[in-house]
């Protein structure tokens, strides 16, 4: 397990290299990279700018990583987000959860991006190419995938 919040920017492959390397009990590697659009619905945007509770942050996301461990048989998995202003095509967020079959690692995947998009610790404020800015707030689908998760899904192997 390993979690990283940083401003820098991060190399998908390196990334996935590091979490994988050497190891044989790996069938399946799923990765997710959120990067930031050039508008939010109809509106363009110019940045985004994530702020986050230094500590507080990388505890919570620790927490859920462990709980996507401990639903699913992953053999590695990986959480990195970015804070700070950032422009669209930017990478913001990876997500890598490796295990013995894809199954496994494809749901701890979805479990892992349906929390970071409806209840990670983080604030996000767009700004528009007129000068104004507007705090993000969770979206209603958002909130609604993660509920899927509520229930306990056994350690499926595939």
């Amino acid at each position: 397990m390993s979690i990283r919040v940083q401003t820098e920017d991060f190399n998908i492959g390196t990334e996935i290299a590091g979490l994988t390397g050497g190891r044989t009990d790996i069938g399946a590697v799923v990765t997710f990279t959120g990067t930031v659009r050039g508008a939010a619905g109809e509106s363009p945007i110019t940045s985004m700018t994530l702020e986050h509770y230094p500590g507080m942050t990388e505890a919570e996301l620790a927490r859920v990583e462990a709980e996507a461990n401990d639903r699913w048989p992953l053999s590695a998995s990986l959480i990195v987000h970015r804070i700070g202003e950032l422009h669209p095509g930017n990478n913001i967020v990876l997500v890598v959860t490796a295990s013995a079959h894809r199954h496994a690692a494809f749901e701890a995947a979805e479990f892992l991006m349906d929390y970071l998009k409806s209840r990670a610790p983080f604030w996000k404020k767009e700004a528009r190419p007129d000068g104004t800015s507007e705090w993000v707030d969770a979206r209603e689908t958002d909130t609604a995938a993660l509920q899927r998760w509520q229930k306990s899904p056994s350690k499926a192997a595939e």
